[in-house]
C-alpha cells in the first residue's frame, strides 16, 4: 500500500501510520512544534521565502522546544537556493580557547563509561558550555539569503516566550526526566519545576527574561552576543560560574560555509552536510554498500533486508572514527569512504547469512535531542536544518537574568588526550547531523532531516531507502519502524513484529526492542509542476504546514464596475 494509512508490503512488518501528510502549492513548513511550523508559515504567507520561514521557525522552536535548541548552541543548515546553489552554513559549537585536551579527569578508558568524567563536569553546569554558533548562524543566514529583517522573523518567539504557551505531554516528559539535574540550578528549576514541581502537559510557560533578551537581540541584532553587552554579561556570568567560556570566546566566533558531499543512489543524486558533520559522509557509504543488493525485490522489513541495513551500519561504524572530526583539525579521507570502489571492497566482507564484526564500537555522547526543520517556498528555495543545545536542557541550567538555556557541548569531546576527537581549543564539535536533499535529472524530488543523535544518518538513510527502493509516501517513510546499531547490540523498534526480529537475531544479532529509534523526521516531497507534500513523524510533537491558493487573479477589482472584469 502507498498512502497514509500504513504500509502493507509483500515481505516483513505492517505498520500504521498516526499522522498525515499536507499537500501545497505555494509553500511547505514542517518542524518539531506547530507554533514553529505556523511561525514558518507566516513568514511565508507575509511574502517571504523559506529562509526567512526557517529562521522564524529556529527562534519559535528555542521557546516552545527549550530542551531540544536554542539561541546558544550550534547546528547546520543545508541550503538549495532557486538559482539552484546549494551551500552549508555551519554554526556548529567550538571548544573554547582555554580548553585543553586534559581539562576534563575521564574516570574510565573503556565503553560504556569512556567519554564520563568526574563529577560529570563535561555534561552538567557551566564547564559542560561550548562556545555557540546558533544566534550568529541564523542571523548571517537570515542577512545573506532572507527578505525580512531579524524584528520581523524574532515576532512570533518573542511573543510566545512573553505570553507563554500549553506545555505539550512531549515536553513534560522530558522535564519530568530530567528534574533531579534541573533541580540542581536555582534559575532553571525556576521556570520548569515551579514550587518543586515539574511542569504538566496543559500548564502554561512563560520566559520573562528570555523575552527580553530575545527583544534586545531583535533591536540590536547578533552583535548584541558576539561582542556586545550581553556577551560581556555572559561571559562574566560563566567564567564566575566556572565556565572556559569567555566573552573573547563569543567575541571570535565566526560561522564557515562548507560545501554539500554528494553521492549517487540508483541514478538519485543524494546532498548532505559536510565534515565535521558525519552523516552526509557515512550515510552515502551505507547507500553505497547497499547499492550492491536488490533491497526491493528482498521487501521492506524482511529480516534479509534488515539484516545487510545492519551489516552496512556497523562497516560505517568502525570507519566514522576516521572521519568524525574538525576537518582543520583532521585529515578528514571523505572521497575514500564516499567511493564506489571503496564499498566494493567492504561489501565483500558481508555474509548474507550471518552478522559480522567490523571494528571497534564508535565513542559517542552525541545526544538525541535535537531538532529539525525543513522548509521550502515556491520560488524553489529549500532549506534543511537540523539545531540542538545538545543533551535535554543542554547544560541543564539557565545564564542568570538571560533565560538563555546553554548547550552541554563539551560532552561531545574524547575526554581523553591524543585521539581524533579529543579536546582541543578552538576545535568544532563532530555532529551526525544529516540533512538532505535528493535530486533526479538535477530536479529536488525530496528533502528531510531529523534529530536522533549517533541514530540519526542511519534514520535518514532508511528513510531514503523506504522512498527510492521500496516506493513508499511520503508519510510512511518517516513514520517506518527503524534498526540501529554500532557493532554490539542491534536496537530493532517494537513495531516491528516478533518473528522478524527472531530471523533477525538467528542471524547472529543480539537484537533489542526498543520504543523508538532517533527522533521526529520532516520532510519535503516535490512534484514537476511545484506543488509539495509535508509530512511529520509520530516521534516528536512534528507538524506540517502547507500554503495553497494564492493572491487574486489580476484585474479583479469591484470599484468602480467590477462588470470591467468580464
Amino acid at each position: 500500500m502507498n498512502d497514509d494509512r500504513g504500509w502493507r508490503g509483500r515481505a516483513g512488518t505492517v505498520f500504521d501510520c498516526e499522522k498525515r501528510s499536507v499537500e501545497a502549492s505555494q509553500g511547505m513548513v514542517v518542524t518539531n512544534h506547530p507554533l514553529a511550523s505556523a511561525a514558518g508559515a507566516e513568514m511565508l504567507a507575509a511574502g517571504g521565502n523559506a529562509i526567512d520561514a526557517t529562521i522564524a521557525a529556529l527562534f519559535t522552536l528555542s521557546v516552545v522546544e527549550p530542551m531540544m535548541v536554542g539561541i546558544f548552541g550550534g547546528g547546520t543548515a543545508l541550503i538549495h537556493l532557486a538559482s539552484g546553489e546549494e551551500l552549508i552554513i555551519d554554526g556548529l559549537s567550538t571548544a573554547p580557547k582555554s580548553a585543553r585536551p586534559d581539562s576534563f579527569k575521564p574516570v574510565s578508558d573503556t565503553w560504556p563509561m569512556y567519554m564520563e568524567t568526574e563529577g560529570r563536569k563535561n555534561a552538567v553546569g557551566p564547564m559542560a558550555v561550548a562556545v555557540p554558533g546558533n544566534l550568529k548562524a541564523w542571523s548571517e543566514t537570515l542577512e545573506r539569503f532572507g527578505t525580512f529583517d531579524l524584528p520581523t522573523v524574532m515576532e512570533p518567539a518573542i511573543k510566545h516566550a512573553s505570553r507563554g504557551f500549553r506545555v505539550s505531554q512531549y515536553l513534560a516528559t522530558t522535564i519530568d526526566e530530567m528534574s533531579g539535574d534541573l533541580a540542581q540550578d536555582r534559575e532553571i528549576s525556576k521556570l520548569l519545576l515551579p514550587g518543586g514541581r515539574p511542569l504538566k502537559a496543559g500548564d502554561k510557560l512563560v520566559q520573562g527574561d528570555f523575552a527580553q533578551t530575545l527583544v534586545e537581540i531583535a533591536k540590536q541584532g547578533p552583535g548584541l552576543l558576539y561582542g556586545g553587552e550581553l556577551g560581556r554579561r555572559v561571559g562574566d556570568l560563566l567564567q564566575k560560574a566556572g565556565s572556559l567560556v569567555t566573552e573573547s570566546d563569543l567575541k571570535e566566533y565566526a560561522t564557515v560555509q562548507r560545501e554539500p558531499v554528494r553521492g549517487v543512489y540508483r541514478g538519485i543524486e543524494i546532498a548532505g552536510a559536510a565534515p565535521p558533520c558525519s552523516g552526509g559522509v557515512h550515510m552515502t557509504q551505507i547507500l553505497n554498500l547497499l547499492e550492491g543488493y536488490d533491497i526491493k525485490g528482498m521487501g521492506y522489513g524482511s529480516p534479509d533486508t534488515i539484516h545487510l541495513i545492519l551489516e552496512a551500519m556497523k562497516i560505517a561504524a568502525a570507519d566514522r572514527r576516521a572521519a568524525t572530526a574538525d576537518p582543520a583539525f583532521v585529515d578528514v579521507p571523505v572521497e575514500k569512504l564516499m567511493s564506489k570502489s571503496y564499498a566494493d571492497l567492504r561489501r565483500a566482507e558481508i555474509s548474507l547469512e550471518r552478522a559480522g564484526t567490523f571494528g571497534p564500537r564508535v565513542l559517542s555522547n552525541e545526544s538525541p535531542n535535537t531538532t529539525h526543520v525543513t522548509i521550502a517556498d515556491r520560488a524553489g528555495n529549500i532549506v534543511t536544518s537540523t539545531q540542538t543545545i545538545n543533551s535535554l536542557f543542554g547544560a541543564r541550567m539557565i545564564i542568570p537574568g538571560t533565560g538563555i538555556i546553554p548547550n552541554n557541548y563539551m560532552y561531545l569531546f574524547d575526554p581523553h588526550p591524543g585521539h581524533a576527537l579529543s579536546l582541543q581549543p578552538g576545535k568544532r564539535i563532530t555532529s551526525t547531523m544529516s540533512p538532505l536533499i535528493a535530486r533526479k535529472d538535477g530536479r529536488p524530488i525530496f528533502a528531510l532531516g531529523l534529530p536522533g543523535g549517533p541514530r540519526l544518518y542511519g534514520s535518514a538513510l532508511q528513510a531514503v531507502v523506504n522512498l527510492i527502493d521500496h516506493g513508499m509516501s511520503l508519510q510512511e517513510a518517516v513514520e517506518a519502524p527503524r534498526v540501529w546499531t554500532q557493532g554490539q547490540d542491534v536496537e530493532l523498534e517494537n513495531r516491528i513484529p516478533e518473528h522478524v526480529r527472531s530471523a533477525v537475531a538467528d542471524k547472529g544479532h543480539k537484537v533489542v526492542p526498543v520504543g523508538h529509534i532517533a527522533g521526529g523526521m520532516c520532510a519535503i516531497s516535490f512534484k514537476e509542476d511545484g506543488d509539495m507534500t509535508g509530512a511529520a513523524c509520530w516521534r516528536a510533537d512534528g507538524m506540517p504546514a502547507g500554503l495553497g491558493g494564492g493572491p487574486a487573479r489580476e484585474g479583479v477589482s469591484f470599484w468602480p464596475d467590477p462588470r470591467r472584469g468580464r
